[in-house]
């Protein structure tokens, strides 16, 4: 009998955190994105990092910057830098869309997670607005509050 397959090594998944935290996330997009070989073997391999990065429209072009890829540990001299912008791939109505949007003011594209779809590497971004001090604090109340809630809950099936 073979042994059993990890399924959660082969399909991995990066998701930024800092995102949901310090942004609304009011729409979100599929896109592709050109990587190097070395770039989808160092994914697979969870060695990403979306924290801090953004994605801006140039030239009618979607690009994402400071999303950390490290170097492939196996690589050679041709090997990927770490921090290179990476071009996104958006159909020309999506990237319009967001365009405008951005363009009407107080909007961002942020990258929420990176994530394997069908042998290719996705990033899934949002057209967030940024939070205040007193709406991250909200958020937290309301988390404890659930987790109260959760906590008697528990407590009162068993």
């Amino acid at each position: 009998m073979s042994a059993k397959k990890n399924k959660e090594s082969r399909y991995r998944e990066i998701r930024n955190h800092k995102a949901y935290r310090d942004f609304f996330v009011e729409q979100k997009f599929e896109a592709g994105i050109v990587l190097t070989g070395t770039e989808v073997k160092s994914i697979r391999l969870g060695v990403a990092q979306l924290a801090d990065s953004f994605a801006r429209i140039e030239k009618g072009e979607v690009n994402l910057y400071h999303m950390n890829i490290a170097e492939y540990a196996f690589g050679n001299l041709n090997n990927h830098k770490p921090f290179r912008p990476r071009k996104l791939l958006l159909h020309k109505k999506e990237i319009t869309k967001i365009e405008v949007a951005m363009q009407s003011g107080g909007k961002s594209l942020i990258p929420t997670r990176a994530y394997f779809k069908k042998g290719l590497v996705k990033v899934e971004i949002g057209l967030c607005t940024g939070k205040k001090n007193y709406d991250k604090r909200e958020d937290l109340k309301k988390k404890a509050m659930q987790r109260d809630i959760d906590q008697a809950m528990k407590h009162r099936i068993k």
